[in-house]
C-alpha cells in the first residue's frame, strides 16, 4: 500500500513540478505580460519537439488499421450490392470540391510568397549553415557545436559539425511526386513510366488536383462524373474538341502571390531598421522593412500549412511508410525506386500509407538561438537540454524580426534560461 501511494506521489511531482516552476519564472520575470496573452496560452497545449523515428520502425498510421478494414468491407459490400454505380461524391467521381478551390489557389499562392521571401532574407538578412555530412541546419551566422553528425567519419570529429553556407532549399524542401493527368482514369505511375511521367512538387501537384491550372503540367478537367463498375472507373463522357472545352470551362483568374514579385533588398544589415524596395503592380517603390518581410513570410508558411491540411480531408496524399516518398492522388505509385528497410520484400515498391500534412511539408527542426546579440558564442553541447527548436522557416523568420507564433513557443523553450558554460555542472 506504501509503495502504490510513493508512486503515485512521485508521478503527481513529476507532472506538478514543471508547472509550478514555470509559474515562479513567470512572477519573477514582472508583470509585464497582458492577461489576453497568458489566456492565449493556455487555450494552446504545450508541444514538444516529436522524436524521430527509427529506420526500421514504420511511420504510424493516421488511421487506426481496424477503422481502415472497416471502411474497406463496407466498400465491398456496396460494390456487391450496385456493381454499376454513378459516383456522386468529388474528388472521387472526377471533379473537384467547389469550395476548395479557392482554398488551392490561396495555397498555391502562399507557397510563391515563402518561397520569395525566404530567398530574400537568406540573400540578405539572415545567414545559414548546412553541415557537409548530413543534413544538420543552423539558421544563424556561426554554426553551434551539438554533436548530433551522422555522416561520413563523424566518429573521428567526435560527431561534430562541418558547416557550410546553406540556401533555401536547406530551409525548406518540399518532397517530389509524379504528375496525374488524370487523377481518376490513370491513378497510378508504373515503373516503365518513371522517366516519362514528370515530377514536380507534392504540394504543388495537390494545389493542382484541386483546381490550380498551371500551364506547365496540364491535367484533364471532367464536366460529368464518372462510372464504377465492379470497382473499375468507367468514363462514358465523351471527348470534345479543345475550342468546344476552351468555350464550355472558364479559364480561372491566375494566382497572385502574398508577396510582391520583385523585392530588391539594399543594405540589409541584423537592425530592425533595415528596409527593403517593393516595386508594387503599379511601377512605385515602397520601403517595406526586414521585420514586416519576415511577418509575410512567416505568414505565407502558416497559410500554406493551414491551406494544405484542409486539402488533404478531401484529397487523398500517400506516403511511404519507410521513407519520404510522397505521391499525391488515389493510389500511390509502383515504381521501384524504395531503398529504406525491408525494400526487398516489396521488391523495391514503397509500401504506401496515408499521409500527413509534415509528410507533404517537411518541418526540418533547427537549433533555436535565444540570444541574437550573443550569437557569436555557439550553442554548446553541454547545455543542449537546455535549448529548444522550431522549424527552419521559423527560426529565419524568427531572427529576422517577425514574432514567435503561438503554436511554437513552447517548442522553443522561451521560458528556458540555459546556464553559462561553466555552470552547467552545478544546475541539478
Amino acid at each position: 500500500m506504501q509503495g502504490n501511494l510513493g508512486v503515485r506521489s512521485r508521478a503527481s511531482l513529476r507532472v506538478l513540478l514543471p508547472r509550478q516552476l514555470t509559474a515562479r519564472a513567470r512572477w519573477l520575470q514582472g508583470s509585464g505580460r497582458t492577461v489576453a496573452s497568458e489566456e492565449d496560452e493556455a487555450a494552446v497545449p504545450y508541444v514538444d519537439v516529436p522524436r524521430a523515428g527509427r529506420k526500421w520502425e514504420r511511420k504510424p498510421y493516421v488511421t487506426p488499421m481496424k477503422v481502415l478494414i472497416r471502411r474497406a468491407k463496407e466498400e465491398r459490400q456496396a460494390r456487391r450490392e450496385n456493381p454499376c454505380r454513378v459516383l456522386e461524391h468529388p474528388p472521387d467521381n472526377g471533379l473537384v470540391v467547389p469550395h476548395l478551390v479557392d482554398v488551392a489557389r490561396r495555397v498555391h499562392a502562399a507557397r510563391e510568397g515563402l518561397l520569395g521571401g525566404l530567398t530574400r532574407l537568406v540573400e540578405g538578412a539572415v545567414p545559414v549553415k548546412r553541415c557537409r555530412f548530413c543534413s544538420e541546419v543552423h539558421v544563424g551566422r556561426v554554426g553551434h557545436e551539438i554533436r548530433t553528425c551522422e555522416g561520413r567519419n563523424s566518429g573521428a570529429r567526435n560527431s561534430l559539425h562541418v558547416w557550410r553556407p546553406g540556401t533555401v532549399r536547406d530551409v525548406v524542401g518540399f518532397p517530389y511526386c509524379y504528375h496525374l493527368f488524370d487523377r481518376v482514369g490513370k491513378p497510378r505511375v508504373v515503373h516503365k513510366e518513371k522517366y516519362d511521367v514528370p515530377r514536380l512538387p507534392a504540394v504543388l501537384e495537390l494545389c493542382i488536383q484541386a483546381g490550380v491550372d498551371v500551364q506547365r503540367y496540364p491535367t484533364k478537367r471532367r464536366t460529368r462524373p464518372v462510372y464504377s463498375i465492379e470497382g473499375r472507373i468507367v468514363d462514358f463522357e465523351p471527348d470534345v474538341d479543345d475550342d468546344e472545352a476552351a468555350r464550355t470551362l472558364h479559364e480561372p483568374p491566375a494566382c497572385r502571390p502574398s508577396l510582391p514579385p520583385a523585392v530588391a533588398i539594399a543594405a540589409i544589415g541584423t537592425s530592425s531598421s533595415s528596409s527593403a524596395a517593393v516595386v508594387n503592380g503599379e511601377g512605385e517603390e515602397a520601403e517595406i522593412t526586414v521585420p514586416e518581410l519576415a511577418s509575410r513570410t512567416l505568414q505565407s508558411w502558416l497559410d500554406m500549412k493551414s491551406g494544405a491540411a484542409k486539402l488533404m480531408k478531401k484529397y487523398s496524399v500517400h506516403t511511404c511508410g519507410y521513407c519520404p516518398e510522397v505521391q499525391v492522388g488515389p493510389k500511390g505509385h509502383k515504381v521501384r525506386m524504395c531503398r529504406a528497410t525491408k525494400h526487398q520484400q516489396r521488391d523495391g515498391q514503397h509500401a504506401w500509407q496515408e499521409a500527413t500534412v509534415d509528410d507533404l511539408v517537411p518541418p526540418n527542426y533547427v537549433w533555436h538561438v535565444a540570444d541574437l546579440a550573443g550569437e557569436e558564442s555557439p550553442l554548446a553541447n553541454e547545455l543542449k537540454r537546455y535549448y529548444g527548436k522550431a522549424p527552419a522557416v521559423v527560426e529565419l523568420c524568427v531572427q529576422a524580426g517577425a514574432p514567435v507564433p503561438v503554436a511554437y513557443r513552447s517548442m522553443m523553450r522561451l521560458d528556458v534560461v540555459p546556464p553559462a558554460r561553466d555552470e552547467y555542472d552545478l544546475v541539478a
